[in-house]
């Protein structure tokens, strides 16, 4: 099977701007990570991705914002990419989103022009 990574992609923006802090902004990956990796955790290319745990590999992207977000979740529903666009509670508002595990060829040209978050 290719080489997997799992992409996750948080609102840089929570950080910047609505100063968040960096403690929040790893929960919200956390949140996501944890959630997609458990709806699809029976799919062939999850259940690969575990066999190794201290070679996972996972790309944190900025997101930059929740307009930028939101269209991406359309994106990858329509290319039928599975992920989990995490909605932080009480607040109601989307915060990050995680991919299950795929080749990189599958999910990169969804996310190639986002920057590492940094």
């Amino acid at each position: 099977m290719a080489n997997l990574i799992q992409y996750v992609i948080v609102r840089g923006d929570l950080m910047k701007t609505l100063n968040w802090p960096l403690g929040a902004l790893i929960a919200q990956c956390c949140h996501a990570a944890t959630a997609v990796n458990h709806l699809y955790a029976n799919d062939d290319e999850t259940v690969e991705y575990f066999k190794d745990l201290d070679n996972m590999h996972k790309v944190v992207l900025d997101g930059q914002d929740q307009t930028t977000l939101e269209k991406l979740s359309e994106t990858l529903k329509e290319n039928e990419i599975k992920h989990k666009l995490w909605i932080e509670q009480p607040e109601n508002i989307p915060t990050c989103i995680a991919i299950r595990p795929y080749p990189k060829d599958v999910v990169h040209k969804h996310v190639k022009k986002l920057k590492l978050l940094k």
